[in-house]
C-alpha cells in the first residue's frame, strides 16, 4: 500500500491505495484519534492482493487535514469528500466498504453515484436510536491513556485484544497540536445530534441501486446490532446480513479473517 494525498472536498486529504483489479474505496468510522490504518490496518494488505484498495483518512482524521469550517463533524462533507475520491479512482464500477459511520456514509453514496453496484458495511449505524454509554464514552476526548483505554475496551469483545500498541498509535494522533482542541469541537455534547445525522432517508435508501452485504459484532456496545444493522437490513430487502460472534465494533480488527473470505467473495463476483 503506498501513501498518497489528493485535494478532496477542499481539503488535503491522505489515503492509502494499493493492488490492482477491482476497485475498492474504505470508509473508517468517526471517533477520537480514528484513522483508516486504526480501523482497517489488519485487512488492507490481504484485500490489496485482490482487489485495487483505495482506503483515506476523513478530512479531520488520521493524515487527512483538519476541516476549516464549523461544524467539523460533518456527514455532507465527508460523503463529499468520499463522491471526490470516486472521480480518481478508474473509471466504471467500483465498490465501496464503510465500517460503522462510515458504513453510513458509503450507503448514502450508493444512493448518489450509480458507480458503486457493490457496498459492504461493517457495525454500521445508519437509523435513529438513542445514544448509548459506551458510544457516548468513546466519543468523549480521553484525558489519559487510561481512559483511551477504558473506551476503547468497550468497542470489542474481548478487552485485552486492545494492545499496548494501539493505544499508543491513536494517543500519539490525539496528542497532535491543537488536536485536543479540535476534538472536544468535533464531538461537542449533544451527541445524540451527532449520531442522528448520519440516519439515512427513505429516500436515500429507495434510491440504492448497489448490491449490500452488512457484517457486525453480535455483541457490538457502542452500536448494538439489533438497533442498528438488523433494522436498517429490513429496509433493503435483498441486502445479505453476517451476525459474527465473540465480536464487538472493533470487527474488522477483531475478526479480520472472517472480514477478508467475506469482502473476497463479494467483491470477487464483481
Amino acid at each position: 500500500m503506498q501513501s498518497k494525498n489528493a485535494s478532496l472536498a477542499g481539503h488535503q486529504v491522505h489515503y492509502l491505495e494499493g493492488g490492482s483489479g477491482f476497485p475498492i474505496l474504505m470508509l473508517h468510522g468517526v471517533g477520537p484519534g480514528t484513522s483508516v490504518v486504526g480501523n482497517f490496518g489488519p485487512v488492507l494488505e490481504p484485500l490489496s492482493q485482490r482487489f485495487h484498495i483505495f482506503a483515506m483518512d476523513l478530512i479531520g482524521f488520521g493524515g487527512s487535514e483538519r476541516s476549516r469550517n464549523k461544524p467539523y463533524f460533518d456527514v455532507e462533507l465527508w460523503v463529499w469528500q468520499a463522491d471526490d475520491m470516486l472521480a480518481l479512482m478508474p473509471v466504471g464500477p467500483v465498490g465501496i466498504i464503510g465500517h460503522s459511520m462510515g458504513g453510513a456514509m458509503a450507503l448514502k453514496l450508493a444512493a448518489r453515484n450509480p458507480r458503486i453496484v457493490k457496498a459492504m458495511t461493517s457495525c454500521t449505524v445508519g437509523v435513529p436510536y438513542p445514544i448509548n454509554a459506551a458510544l457516548n464514552g468513546f466519543w468523549s476526548a480521553p484525558g489519559d491513556r487510561t481512559a483511551l483505554r477504558q473506551a476503547m475496551s468497550r468497542m470489542v469483545c474481548a478487552a485485552e485484544s486492545v494492545t499496548d500498541a494501539m493505544i499508543e498509535d491513536r494517543w500519539k494522533l490525539l496528542r497532535q497540536e491543537g488536536y485536543p482542541d479540535y476534538c472536544a469541537e468535533l464531538f461537542a455534547e449533544p451527541r445524540q445530534r451527532l449520531l442522528d445525522a448520519a440516519v439515512l432517508t427513505d429516500d436515500e435508501i429507495g434510491r440504492i441501486g448497489a448490491q449490500v452485504v452488512m457484517l457486525h459484532g453480535r455483541d457490538d456496545q457502542p452500536c448494538p446490532p439489533e438497533q442498528t444493522t438488523l433494522v436498517l437490513s429490513r429496509k433493503l430487502p435483498r441486502a445479505d446480513v453476517h451476525l459474527l460472534g465473540a465480536c464487538g465494533h472493533n470487527l474488522p480488527r477483531e475478526r479480520s479473517a472472517a472480514f477478508i473470505e467475506i469482502a473476497s467473495g463479494f467483491f470477487g463476483k464483481a
